[in-house]
């Protein structure tokens, strides 16, 4: 049995994981997935990646695209969900900011520098015409992090998945302005170089199980009821999810990586391209 490390966020898109991982579906090609939950995100599992503390990880494209960029020794091997992620944009429940406009110059609280929330608050600002060279950003962490600095007013608002943060915004702890979602899809599979060289045939093995799940995810029977239970979501909510949610077997395109690097590069987020082959590839 070959053991693989891999880490996801605790969010409904990695269901497929967990159950097959319960199936024993991986174990059935001689690989122990031992699965770690990071919920700090995205800037977070890039330093995993780097650090070898995993070898897989289901990670945000502009995140880790922004991080091969800056040298991480991985690459792309597949779109995990083709579909764009919501970021819901959110306040304090009590906050005096109604609209997006009115959060022009405040601090945006972001898990950590790299991660999902801070790139998308600079695509935010972008999209909304404001200078986004001069954002101020509040660390927080995690979710937890958030809600302790827009209730004591070290940050402004707050951007995150917008289902994942829908209970909160249900119980009255934040408030949700608007949506922006990502112009390019949302989670895609990154694996280290070192495990690419080592193993690619077990890359393969991984792959095919996992495109199995995500290819009738959607016709599970009370899939929204499972989804709902296990993260604590409203069953119509899920619903609404899985309606917009197309996860994916395949691998991003040549065209989008070049537009997700212009993107980033232009709005200052990366100071250089990289060829395609150096971000994706194939096993």
């Amino acid at each position: 049995m070959k053991k693989i490390k891999i880490a996801g966020v605790p969010e409904h898109f990695n269901l497929p994981w967990h159950l097959a991982i319960e199936d024993g579906a991986f174990e059935n090609r001689g690989i122990d997935l031992e699965w770690t939950e990071v919920p700090e995100g995205t800037g977070r599992m890039c330093t995993m990646l780097r650090d070898g503390e995993t070898d897989i990880a289901i990670i945000l494209t502009e995140g880790i695209v922004k991080d091969i960029v800056a040298g991480n020794p991985s690459k792309i091997v597949q779109v995990f969900v083709q579909s764009p992620l919501y970021w819901g944009i959110h306040v304090a429940a009590n906050s005096s900011n109604k609209k997006v406009a009115d959060l022009k110059d405040k601090k945006a609280a972001i898990s950590r520098y790299g991660s999902g929330s801070h790139l998308m608050a600079v695509v935010n600002a972008n999209n909304n015409g404001w200078s986004y060279k001069n954002l101020e950003f509040e660390v927080v962490n995690n979710v937890d992090g958030a809600i302790e600095a827009l209730n004591n007013g070290t940050a402004d608002y707050f951007m995150w998945e917008h289902f994942t943060t829908k209970p909160l915004v249900d119980k009255g702890i934040f408030r949700r302005v608007d949506d922006c979602p990502t112009p390019w899809p949302c989670f895609v599979i990154a694996v280290t170089d070192k495990l690419l060289e080592k193993s690619p045939s077990l890359v393969n093995h991984i792959l095919e199980v996992i495109n199995t799940y995500t290819e009738d995810f959607k016709d599970i029977p009370s899939i929204d009821r499972m989804l709902a239970n296990r993260y604590e979501q409203k069953v119509e909510d899920i619903q609404e999810w899985l309606s917009i949610t197309r996860w994916s077997q395949e691998n991003i395109t040549p065209i989008m990586v070049k537009n997700i690097q212009e993107q980033l590069e232009r709005l200052a987020i990366i100071e250089k391209t990289l060829p395609y082959s150096k971000i994706v590839t194939k096993v």
